[in-house]
């Protein structure tokens, strides 16, 4: 199978180790979009042991405290879909009561225009993220 996740990163990398990466996506409508990637190429995430299930987890939870801390977003979205991409991963999207898709899921219909000044301010934000992220990582998974 040619999996996308498989022959590239998915993202600029954020953190990374031997089972696991965290991404940001470039999304140009959600700067601040990351998704936490199995390395492994595994369909789907019942095919994980329980310690591994545990791992993605705690990761995911890790760069929702990070993304909430730096972006300060009114929700955060999870959503683990593989339908186009059958390999484990997390989409952890921050989303803002003025986005292009609030309050509907990102891949909905688009509510509205962002001007590219906020989209600019929310992407230099975003690059807060790296840091902020290895840091809930290292505490998540001591």
């Amino acid at each position: 199978m040619d999996c996308i996740f498989c022959r590239e990163d998915g993202g600029a990398i954020l953190w990374q180790d031997d089972t696991l990466r965290v991404v940001l996506a470039d999304e140009h409508d959600y700067p601040g979009f990351c998704r936490v990637i199995w390395n492994q190429h595994v369909a789907e995430f019942s095919d994980l042991a329980d310690a591994e299930r545990d791992r993605v987890m705690r990761t995911v939870n890790a760069v929702e405290r990070a993304m909430r801390r730096i972006l300060k977003p009114a929700k955060i979205n999870l959503a683990s879909l593989g339908n186009q991409v059958p390999h484990v991963h997390w989409h952890v999207i921050p989303r803002f009561s003025n986005d292009a898709h609030f309050p509907l899921p990102i891949w909905a219909p688009r509510q509205r225009t962002v001007s590219e000044a906020m989209l600019s301010q929310r992407r230099a934000q975003a690059t807060l993220l790296r840091d902020a992220v290895r840091s809930e990582i290292e505490q998540a998974l001591a």
